[in-house]
């Protein structure tokens, strides 16, 4: 399991109107803006994206690199997959494989894909053996 993840993206604001809605189904939310003056010496400003409580996702302005990472958010069913990629496409996604099982992983994967608008891989999963379901 992960605790965060950094990307780097070149235009933060229209990352950060991006993820807002593309991650709002998912509960996941623009929770906290961190100083990097608060930090040690170097540290980037961030702007953190969590739910329940803990924030694991964070924003650095910079010159993107895409091929970098790829990032799957956990959705808590097939539902939220399907809104997750309604609303990265409206507020901007480029599809990269609408939802639906993805067998060649296992039939209980369900998943949509998506870019941003900087060509990071985005996903949705839902993993219906991790949810005490079958």
């Amino acid at each position: 399991m992960l605790d965060h993840v950094f990307i780097t993206v070149k235009d933060l604001g229209r990352s950060i109107a991006f993820y807002e809605t593309a991650l709002q189904p998912l509960g996941i939310e623009h929770v906290i803006d961190y100083d990097g003056k608060d930090g040690p010496e170097g540290h980037p400003d961030l702007k953190g994206f969590g739910r329940d409580g803990r924030v694991f996702f964070w924003l650095r302005q910079g010159d993107a690199d895409a091929k970098a990472a790829h990032i799957g958010f956990v959705a808590k069913s097939e539902a939220e997959v399907n809104a997750f990629h309604e609303a990265a496409m409206a507020a901007g996604a480029t599809d990269n494989g609408p939802p639906g099982a993805r067998l060649y992983y296992d039939p209980r994967y369900y998943a949509a894909n998506v870019f941003d608008p900087d060509g990071y891989s985005l996903e949705a999963v839902y993993k219906s053996w991790q949810h005490g379901q079958s």
